[in-house]
């Protein structure tokens, strides 16, 4: 057994900082089921990650620092346990459940971060997924 939290807890433990509170982190195999992670089970390089959060942000919309934080922290826990994220398919709430809008991340886009996609493409490819919710 590790001491190390699962990525969904040392994910939502790190982006409180940043007023953005998870709600929902969901993993899926190669099969395409979810499953909730374990503090006992690592995440395999490649595992669909479905993440739900709300912020406390008066921007009735996504913003490009919002998807940085969460970019940002999630990688920072990739790269400390050595582990490749799949794609991100992410949800962003109201404090009231509303949502906000989504966004996501391709595979190959995390695959190529590494090798031939700049810092500054793989924004503009994250960015360019975002749709926002019209909120009343």
């Amino acid at each position: 057994m590790t001491d190390q939290r699962p990525v969904g807890v040392a994910l939502e433990n790190r982006l409180m900082s940043h007023g953005i509170y998870v709600t929902a982190f969901e993993t899926a195999g190669s099969d395409g089921n979810t499953t909730a992670e374990t503090a006992d089970a690592a995440i395999d390089d490649g595992t669909r990650i479905e993440l739900e959060y709300e912020t406390v942000s008066e921007v009735p919309g996504i913003t490009s620092d919002e998807v940085g934080a969460v970019l940002r922290t999630l990688l920072a826990i990739a790269d400390e346990r050595e582990w490749q994220p799949g794609r991100l398919e992410v949800t962003s709430l109201t404090p009231e459940g509303d949502r906000r809008g989504t966004w996501h991340v391709e595979r190959e886009w995390f695959d190529r971060l590494s090798t031939d996609l700049s810092q500054v493409e793989f924004s503009q490819h994250v960015l360019e997924t975002v749709t926002q919710e019209a909120l009343d």
